[in-house]
């Protein structure tokens, strides 16, 4: 029997094919839309989600089933000894505390780490699980090393509009309005556990720049330098490839040296909360 395999939730943006090449396994998440239940990446792709989104579909989301999480772990555990799940932050979603009650039926062979991360941050969390892992680390390990690496990862995103945060009710209309009226793009921040506004800009040019140095700022005060050798960065997009692609090539210029590892799309469930069009800048300190 293998000893300790790594499972997380398709918010970690990894696709079946690249879970399966890595031996990873993934729990999609459930999505409603119209009435109707959808799994991501199962029959809920990114190309339907925005369509469904244009449409202006009801779309809601929710923490995973009790039995459809119980059911994959106990698949995994018929192969290996034990598993390290590392799901989307307790901080955006309820899904992780439900996860731990559920681990303590497992007399510790189902490890939860609750480091705080999401879409590409939780991504590169589950890379390190499977490094550690392959060094022989135990899952009951790898969850401390992860939860004490968990704030040493940023997130900036810049919207394209604040419709959703309207609809969400995470804004007021008035607000909304009069940021639609001023033509802002508001930057959000991922740090740690919650999703929280970060600045205002008023072209997209600008919210590039605020994102580029609240990143560099990030580096030189919380994660010890900005260096190539300290941190690595990543770009996100929510249906906007080509201006992250664009995107990338600004940040390269501005952090000569630096690993763009990657240029991803948003987890679904940050996109469904904030639209398409959006685009954000992640930092991460390498662990050592």
């Amino acid at each position: 029997m293998k000893k300790t395999a790594v499972v997380t939730d398709s918010n970690a943006g990894i696709l079946p094919e690249e879970a399966a090449e890595n031996q990873i396994f993934i729990l999609p998440m459930p999505f409603m839309i119209d009435g109707k239940d959808y799994l991501e990446n199962v029959d809920l792709t990114e190309e339907v989600f925005y369509q469904k989104m244009t449409e202006n579909k009801s779309i809601s989301t929710s923490q995973p089933a009790p039995g459809d999480v119980m059911a994959l772990w106990e698949r995994v555990l018929e192969e290996y000894e034990e598993l390290i799940y590392i799901p989307m932050s307790s901080g955006l979603s309820a899904s992780c505390q439900s996860a731990v009650m559920l681990a303590k039926d497992y007399e510790g062979r189902v490890q939860v780490a609750d480091n705080h991360r999401i879409s590409v941050t939780q991504k590169s969390a589950v890379y390190d699980a499977v490094r550690l892992a392959g060094q022989g680390k135990s899952a009951a390990e790898i969850k401390d090393i992860l939860e004490e690496d968990g704030e040493n990862s940023s997130i900036y995103i810049m919207l394209d509009t604040l419709y959703y945060l309207k609809k969400g009710g995470r804004i007021t209309p008035a607000a909304a309005a009069i940021g639609t009226v001023l033509r802002l793009k508001p930057v959000l921040q991922i740090q740690g556990a919650l999703l929280d506004a970060f600045a205002k800009a008023r072209t997209i040019n600008q919210a590039k720049t605020i994102m580029i140095n609240a990143v560099r700022s990030d580096m030189e005060n919380r994660f010890g330098g900005a260096s190539p050798e300290n941190c690595y960065l990543s770009i996100a997009h929510t249906n906007n490839k080509e201006m992250a692609m664009q995107f990338k090539e600004e940040v390269e210029a501005a952090f000569p040296g630096f690993l763009i590892r990657d240029v991803d799309p948003l987890s679904l469930v940050v996109s469904c909360h904030i639209g398409p069009g959006s685009l954000a800048l992640t930092c991460t300190k390498v662990m050592k």
